[in-house]
């Protein structure tokens, strides 16, 4: 069983930010299907390729997010190695993406919840790229939303984020796979 959970942070006022690509991501993926509500979380229950999967996108804020993934694991008694973790990353110019296995958090607090809960590190993390704009604070930066001219590129990512999902859940994915979607600048 696989664990795909996508992080944002719940309600119409993050929608479409920069934080919430995990959320942004998992729903392009399931397409319109209903979630459920389970442990502060909206799941969805698949099976693709044969191997059941969960997609998750906690309703805790970003900074707790530990506190929603950890039950489901729990519950489902779901191996680290078989989970991933959608995220925004900083450091990473908007159009590229890294998975990373046993990773740090990077600073990234969400991670940093998911580790503390878990008590390991040793899960998969799908990191997207959305650049780092150092003229303004962070936290407004992150709670931004994209432009036109950014939502292009990033919808090209949320796309091809089917093939990688994909391709985690039937193992093809390893530690240091990176991608690299639109132009480099």
């Amino acid at each position: 069983m696989k664990l795909i959970c996508g992080l944002g942070n719940p309600g119409k006022t993050y929608e479409k930010t920069r934080h919430n690509v995990g959320f942004m991501i998992v729903d392009n993926y399931v397409n319109g299907e209903k979630f459920s509500k389970k442990f502060n979380g909206l799941f969805i229950e698949k099976t693709i390729n044969g191997e059941k999967v969960i997609f998750l996108k906690p309703q805790s804020y970003m900074n707790l997010s530990g506190e929603v993934v950890r039950p489901f694991k729990d519950y489902y008694k779901i191996d680290s190695k078989d989970i991933l973790i959608i995220r925004d990353d900083l450091d990473l110019e908007l159009g590229h993406v890294r998975i990373k296995y046993d990773s740090s958090s990077g600073g990234d607090n969400g991670i940093k919840s998911i580790i503390n809960h878990l008590g390991n590190k040793e899960f998969y993390q799908y990191k997207v790229g959305i650049s780092n704009d150092k003229n303004r604070d962070t936290k407004d930066y992150v709670l931004g939303k994209f432009s036109n001219e950014e939502m292009i590129i990033l919808n090209e990512i949320i796309d091809k984020s089917k093939d990688i999902i994909e391709d985690f859940i039937v193992g093809k994915i390893t530690n240091t796979n990176d991608f690299f979607y639109g132009e480099k600048r």
